[in-house]
């Protein structure tokens, strides 16, 4: 079918603190425990008309009809996974962004400035917040703007104006409490995220000043591997709002191990890279391959 414009309301909801719950817990507990966080999600996602769009390792991509079923579905989101339980008792914590506006709907996917920018306020959000934009606010009916608040007006880079962000305020916070924390919210830490992709004698750096790598058998190729099972242009690599993504184009699928030796195999999908691990392109690592790329995260905080 050709792609539509649409009006609707586009929703991120991403875990907090995914890493640190694979580093203590290990990756197959932890791999569930957000599996069942998702799967909560999703089906608040069903219960207020929405449409589950994607999942992309921790992080949902919804839409909904209106802004007003967006808003409530994102309460009903926080508040089904402040109920899920990690081992040691404490809360799963999640931060929600969400827009409202015209979209590109293709192919079960959607696009366009509507989408980007929801995408840019769900990576300014903290955790156990809700955020959302002005156009948000405007569709509202009167009963449900009371519930929101003004906290920052934002500057995105690649967009030429500031945007206002507003917060949800729950159930249990007090509404007379504006603007306390704005000066702390945005002088917080900013978490600095680089990879190194390593073949053979070579290595490349994707991080905020290279945001992106592709890798395949063509010469144009950031790392350019000798295997003829790669498609010439087979994955490409970049940083996109904190995550390092692993998005295979190829013929034969790219193979991911991590560093606990799980393998994840994807075909024209999307993945998370986290840690440290190798990727083969087109070959199994069953089949024993020998042309390996090694990644490897590095998160410091920049207090700057």
């Amino acid at each position: 079918m050709p792609p539509t414009i649409e009006k609707l309301a586009v929703l991120f909801a991403d875990i907090c603190g995914s890493t640190a719950l694979y580093e203590t817990l290990g990756d197959d507990l932890a791999r569930r425990l957000i599996l069942r966080c998702i799967n909560t999600m999703s089906g608040k996602i069903a219960a207020y008309q929405g449409k589950l769009i994607k999942t992309i390792g921790d992080e949902i991509m919804c839409t909904f009809p209106s802004a007003e079923a967006a808003f409530h579905a994102a309460s009903a989101i926080q508040a089904a996974v402040e109920n899920e339980r990690l081992p040691d008792g404490g809360a799963m914590h999640i931060r929600i962004g969400f827009n409202y506006g015209e979209v590109i709907n293709e192919s079960n996917d959607v696009y366009g400035n509507t989408v980007n920018v929801a995408a840019r306020v769900v990576a300014i959000t903290r955790a156990d917040q809700i955020m959302a934009t002005r156009a948000v606010l405007d569709a509202l009916p009167d009963n449900l703007r009371g519930k929101m608040r003004q906290i920052l007006r934002a500057e995105f880079k690649g967009l030429q104006d500031r945007l206002d962000i507003y917060q949800v305020i729950s159930e249990r916070e007090n509404p007379l409490s504006t603007r306390i924390g704005i000066p702390a919210y945005r002088k917080s830490a900013e978490t600095v995220h680089e990879m190194i992709l390593r073949y053979r004698h070579h290595t490349v750096t994707v991080n905020k000043q290279q945001r992106s790598a592709v890798l395949g058998r063509d010469e144009s190729c950031s790392l350019a591997v000798q295997n003829d099972l790669a498609s010439r242009l087979h994955c490409r690599i970049e940083l996109r709002f904190g995550k390092f993504i692993i998005t295979d184009q190829s013929t034969n699928g790219t193979y991911i191990r991590s560093s606990d030796g799980s393998v994840v195999h994807i075909t024209r999908e999307e993945a998370v890279l986290r840690g440290h691990g190798s990727v083969s392109l087109g070959v199994a690592f069953s089949d024993h391959p020998t042309d390996l790329v090694e990644y490897s995260v590095i998160s410091t905080e920049d207090q700057s």
